[in-house]
């Protein structure tokens, strides 16, 4: 397995591997360094594809490109960005070494190449709805739709990326691989066109399967991680629990951008609404001010499926995996949207019923943050409509289906292959 990004990009695939090797299957989980004790505290042989992330996305230019001027900013990210790529292509080349089947991310999509010269098969793994279709556009949009024809449209934006991708991917198919440039392709196509198998590791109740999809694009239920942490609430936050009404949660994950504009809005949101609020930092997305109420209680990190268990509801950037666990506990949501998928999250959320309209960060005030919050504490119907979603959410599993999948694909492959082969 080849991931990199935030936790949110590499939880799922923990998840799936701790199923996996819990059914004999022998797995090997490369990400960045930031990534490896956890990796390794639930036994999983971890392979390094490059340092920190972390350091990538709390830099300072990185803020900048996402919060006032992308443009400016954006070559040198990107040409970072490539580097990033390039060191963690050639670390999963030896990784894969032996592999009988590579599951990937889009981040890794080198990985294709790599399982075309190793003669395996290459799965991908979607964290959220990629695969082109005309009922809804790329989740990066706000709008709920453009239309059908345009809708489709929207996904060509992958395919410029995909160029952006392909130049230090030929570059290594040649060095490393023996391999010719890539003729076609994408995220979801091997070199000559052929489609690849895609495992969306989310659920059908959130994320309903568009009609229009490949057969070979498999919604699974989301792979959720099995706490191992021992985390539990120490005696402070124990006493900041007891001493008044349960709280909300607010955070922003793995996502640093505006962090002093985010702390404001919530100081000033606190004293517009008179509850309880807990704050994690996460990598950096709040200021640990000392000047915050004592409604106020800020945790520096704790996993979200445990600390949800002490509030009434969640506010946060609609990441996949905190929307997914927010919903699982069938906590009401609000979500706040920065960047990639996070829109499209938020705008289902909505759509369940389960908590207010998104808001957009950069259009987030105090005053509408207080509403929110107010709304998540009083509204009956988000209450019941999201603990109705976190029941059926809870029957789901994903990581079993995805596995007979999995086993699927690599049974029919290596039949393929002896078939030439005879």
């Amino acid at each position: 397995m080849a991931t990199i990004g935030t936790q949110g990009d590499v939880q799922p695939y923990l998840a799936l591997a701790v199923a996996m090797k819990a059914r004999g299957y022998s797995v090997v989980l490369g990400s960045s360094d930031d990534f490896e004790s956890l990796i390794t505290s639930y036994g999983i042989e971890f392979h390094s594809l490059g340092s920190s992330i972390q350091d990538f996305v709390t830099q300072s230019q990185f803020d900048q490109a996402m919060s006032k001027n992308f443009l400016a900013n954006a070559p040198a990210l990107l040409r970072q960005g490539q580097k990033i790529v390039d060191r963690a292509a050639r670390a999963a080349w030896d990784m894969c070494q032996g592999a009988d089947v590579i599951l990937f991310h889009m981040n890794t999509s080198f990985a294709v190449d790599i399982a075309e010269a190793l003669d395996v098969p290459a799965i991908v793994v979607a964290l959220q709805p990629l695969n082109a279709t005309s009922e809804f556009p790329l989740c990066v949009h706000y709008t709920p739709t453009f239309g059908r024809a345009i809708n489709k449209l929207t996904y060509t934006t992958m395919t410029v990326q995909q160029i952006y991708y392909n130049l230090p991917r030929n570059k290594l198919r040649r060095e490393l691989m023996n391999l010719e440039p890539r003729k076609k392709g994408g995220f979801f196509k091997d070199t000559d066109g052929r489609p690849l198998w895609v495992l969306n590791a989310f659920s059908e109740l959130v994320s309903p399967r568009p009609s229009d999809w490949p057969d070979t694009s498999i919604v699974t239920g989301y792979w959720l991680l099995p706490d191992r942490s021992g985390w539990e609430p120490d005696e402070k936050f124990k006493a900041y629990l007891a001493a008044g009404r349960k709280p909300i949660y607010v955070g922003f994950g793995s996502m640093p951008f505006g962090a002093d504009r985010n702390t404001e809005i919530l100081r000033e949101a606190m004293r517009l609404w008179d509850g309880r609020v807990v704050v994690a930092r996460g990598w950096g997305g709040i200021n640990h001010r000392e000047d915050f109420p004592d409604s106020v209680y800020v945790i520096e990190r704790a996993p979200h499926d445990q600390l949800f268990k002490h509030v009434r509801g969640v506010v946060h950037h609609g990441g996949a995996g905190t929307t997914a666990a927010g919903l699982h506990l069938g906590l009401p949501t609000f979500v706040v949207p920065q960047t990639v998928d996070q829109p499209y999250w938020g705008r289902r959320v909505y759509e369940l019923g389960c908590g207010p309209k998104p808001v957009r960060r950069r259009k987030l005030t105090g005053a509408l943050l207080a509403e929110a919050l107010g709304e998540l504490e009083s509204n009956v119907g988000y209450a019941r409509n999201a603990e109705a979603v976190g029941e059926k959410l809870r029957a789901e599993d994903g990581t079993g289906n995805a596995i007979s999948v999995i086993e699927r694909v690599m049974s029919n492959y290596q039949q393929r292959r002896a078939g030439v082969t005879a």
